[in-house]
């Protein structure tokens, strides 16, 4: 089923929606599609229209991450591996078989200096701001498209520029840098989002940041406070004073640790919530309340297991009370291994304890395309 945007609005806000939303994040991992169709997937369930997911159309607005990039080029590829040069300059390698995200092989920061010589393709000018796309945007809300401005994530596009390593020790050696490069994001993305907000209501400020593992994220509610919470919150409030009601913020691994510090910077998002990070959606709405709202939080792994402990996965997690500011779905891609036949049962499984309109007679819904 398409949601129209107030409607999902309603529905991460706690505002008494209708019925719960079923979704997919992310879709299929690599290999998948080959298991499934030897298992006798229709096209439409590869596609995963077949499974009448819940959604809504969404378009983005505004550049506020870097432009004048480098052109990326290829230096050796074969069926297996792919190494190349990426917008940032990096070198970069991928095997085809098992990632879709190629790994960086090097940055290109390592001081003040060579910050200096990319800063420009972080910094503001008008170009990113396309009036064309204004309007466009305009007409799409009046038709019920949810309209986002993407961020680039305090961490996650520093750590894209130094290294998990060195970014973790320029927090404490090289302050001044980590600073420049916030206060340069900052600085762009509210000027981007200056100009859009006054134009249109911005419905989902969003922030990418993976920067999190099993054991927990890789800097603490301190770093968090000292250095990003000031370039959020300078972004949410202006938007959220122009009407925005969303700040979604997509971390992998167990965020626990740090949400109170992003919920301070004003995010009221999270996802996807992965259980096998220790991230336990029920716990965190006991824990939160109507403070914020989560996507995903359905175990994953639980698809490779019985049916009968999928279905306590299920009843745990789509209990009455988490039904408003919840939108149902696995905490990320659909792992290789899981059998087809499981993954139906999941389907009919949670439309059945979510009251939601049997498959046979429901329509066709989201089509891998990440929601």
């Amino acid at each position: 089923m398409r949601w129209n945007r107030t409607e999902y609005i309603d529905l991460m806000t706690f505002h008494h929606p209708e019925r719960p939303m079923f979704s997919e994040l992310f879709g299929l991992l690599i290999g998948l599609d080959e298991e499934w169709k030897r298992d006798g997937a229709t096209p439409e369930e590869l596609a995963l229209t077949g499974f009448c997911f819940d959604y809504v159309k969404k378009m983005f607005v505004g550049t506020t991450g870097p432009i004048h990039t480098f052109q990326e080029t290829v230096i050796a590829e074969d069926e297996e591996s792919y190494l190349g040069r990426d917008y940032l300059g990096r070198t970069v390698r991928m095997c085809k078989n098992t990632a879709t995200i190629p790994l960086p092989m090097d940055y290109p920061v390592k001081d003040m200096d060579s910050w200096l010589k990319i800063k420009p393709m972080f910094v503001f000018e008008e170009s990113r701001v396309d009036e064309d796309q204004i309007q466009k945007a305009i007409a799409a809300q009046k038709e019920g498209t949810l309209i986002l401005c993407e961020i680039p994530g305090g961490f996650d596009m520093a750590r894209e520029l130094m290294g998990e390593e060195n970014l973790c020790i320029a927090y404490y050696e090289d302050p001044e840098l980590i600073e420049d490069i916030i206060g340069t994001l900052q600085d762009t993305a509210f000027q981007v989002l200056d100009r859009i907000s006054s134009r249109l209501v911005i419905d989902n400020l969003f922030v990418h940041e993976d920067m999190a593992g099993k054991s927990g994220p890789l800097v603490g509610p301190n770093i968090v406070r000292e250095f990003i919470a000031p370039y959020y919150r300078a972004v949410w409030d202006l938007v959220h004073s122009r009407g925005c009601k969303l700040f979604s913020q997509d971390s992998d691994g167990n965020m626990e640790p740090v949400m109170d510090a992003f919920i301070e910077a004003g995010v009221n998002v999270f996802y996807p919530c992965e259980p096998a990070s220790g991230m336990d959606i029920v716990a965190l709405r006991q824990k939160y309340g109507k403070t914020v709202a989560f996507k995903g939080g359905l175990d994953k792994h639980v698809l490779r297991r019985s049916k009968e402990e999928i279905r306590r996965e299920l009843e745990y997690k789509m209990q009455p009370c988490m039904r408003e500011g919840m939108v149902f779905a696995l905490d990320h891609r659909i792992p290789n291994g899981t059998p087809l036949e499981n993954y139906r049962y999941y389907v009919r499984t949670a439309r059945e304890i979510l009251g939601l309109e049997p498959l046979a007679t429901a329509e066709p819904g989201w089509e891998r395309t990440a929601f």
